[in-house]
């Protein structure tokens, strides 16, 4: 993930900043507790297609 794209991504529900995790391609928000896919390289930022993060997985982010 590049990492002037990254600055610039935000969450499309809080507009807080995203988290990249890298093995599971995946960014972040920790305020929603979703991770958005990264499909190809191209960050899918729609609230559908993000998955919920349960208190294990946010709790591996610190």
């Amino acid at each position: 993930m590049d990492h002037k794209l990254l600055e610039i991504l935000a969450c499309p529900i809080c507009k807080s900043p995203l988290i990249y995790a890298k093995n599971a391609q995946e960014l972040i928000c920790k305020a929603d507790r979703l991770a958005f896919p990264v499909r190809d390289g191209i960050p899918v930022m729609l609230e559908v297609d993000a998955r919920s993060l349960n208190d294990e997985e946010l709790a591996a982010l610190k």
